[in-house]
Order: C-alpha cells, then structure tokens, then sequence
C-alpha cells in the first residue's frame, strides 16, 4: 500500500492537535503586563508541549522517508502513536492549570512514556520495511537506543513528579533537546538515494 494516506492523516492529526493547544489559551484579562503573568504556567506548559509535537512530527516525517510501501502493523502502530500524541492538549492544559503540580506533571510524564513507546514500537514497523535495510541498520540501531533512553528518561520524571516538579520538567527538556535534530545518518542516507 502507498504510504501517502499515512502521511496526509498523521500531518492532518499533528497540525489538529498544535491547533487545539493554541485555543486552550486563555486571552488575558486586563491590558496592562500584569494580566499576562496568571498565563505565564499555561504559555510555558504550550511551549513544552509544542516543542514535543514538532519533534515528533520532524522525527516521524524523517522516519516515514525510510519506506516506500505501508502494511497494517505500520498503519496500526501509526495510529497507536497518533492516539497518544492526540491526549497532549488535554495534559498540556490541566499542567498549566495547575501550575504544575504534582498530579498533572505526573499524568503529563506518563503521556510521554506513552508516546515514547508508542514511537520506539512505529520504528520497529518502519524497519521491517525499510527500502534498503543494510543501508539503515545503523541508523535504527541508534534511534532504537534514544528510544530506550527516552523511555528511561520519562519514567524517572514520572517518579519525580511526585518529588521534585522541576526535576520532570528538566528530564522533559533533556528528552526533547535528544531528539530535536532528526537522525542525521538517516538524512545522509535518503540524500544519496
């Protein structure tokens, strides 16, 4: 199956979903500075989190590029991955809400974990399919350990949002800084086919 309508759905679902986080927020009330500073946790929650959507979509779109044809475990983990990805706004909102409090940062934390293994499981489907898996076998091998390491990184900020909020939000930004320039072999490899 061509993998077009693949892409076409989950970019359709990645521009829903920064479009329903932009609306949860909320204009302020006054017109001086001082009515922006009640909005200041909900800003920096929409920053995390559009910062992750785009790291996804980049990723996602890097990793597509490595097939040519779609099967049903790809079609299926795709949408597993877009399922978690779509819950994003709603954890975005309650953590801004909240001012980050331990419950929503733990919630927000365990929607990462989620959405981490539901990309870690979406790359082991892309793999089987690669157009020329010799050509790949490194570059899977290291998202497969930033993946693992990902994966890692969300459950010890899930058990320290019950500690220490700060110490979630600083593994938040390590994860998100690992992944924010796509696999570069990945990249190189695509450019020379």
């Amino acid at each position: 199956m061509n993998k077009t309508r693949l892409e076409a759905f989950s970019d359709g679902v990645f521009a829903i979903i920064i479009t329903i986080m932009v609306l949860e927020i909320k204009v302020p009330h006054g017109e001086d500075w001082d009515a922006l500073k009640p909005l200041l946790p909900q800003f920096i929650s929409y920053v995390i989190s559009f910062s992750y959507v785009a790291i996804y979509w980049m990723n996602h779109h890097h990793l597509v590029h490595t097939i040519s044809k779609v099967n049903t475990p790809i079609l299926w983990s795709n949408i597993f991955l877009l399922f978690w990805l779509s819950l994003i706004p709603v954890a975005t909102d309650w953590m801004g809400e909240s001012h980050f409090a331990k419950r929503p940062v733990a919630i927000y934390a365990l929607l990462l974990l989620l959405c981490g293994i539901a990309y870690t499981i979406f790359g082991l489907h892309l793999e089987k399919k690669a157009k020329n898996p010799e050509k790949f076998a490194q570059a899977f091998a290291g998202l497969k350990r930033k993946s693992v390491l990902s994966i890692l990184l969300y459950a010890t900020a899930l058990i320290f949002a019950f500690i220490n909020t700060t110490v979630s939000c600083v593994l938040f930004f390590v994860v998100a800084i690992l992944w924010f320039i796509p696999d570069k072999k990945i990249e190189n490899i695509l450019s020379d086919e």
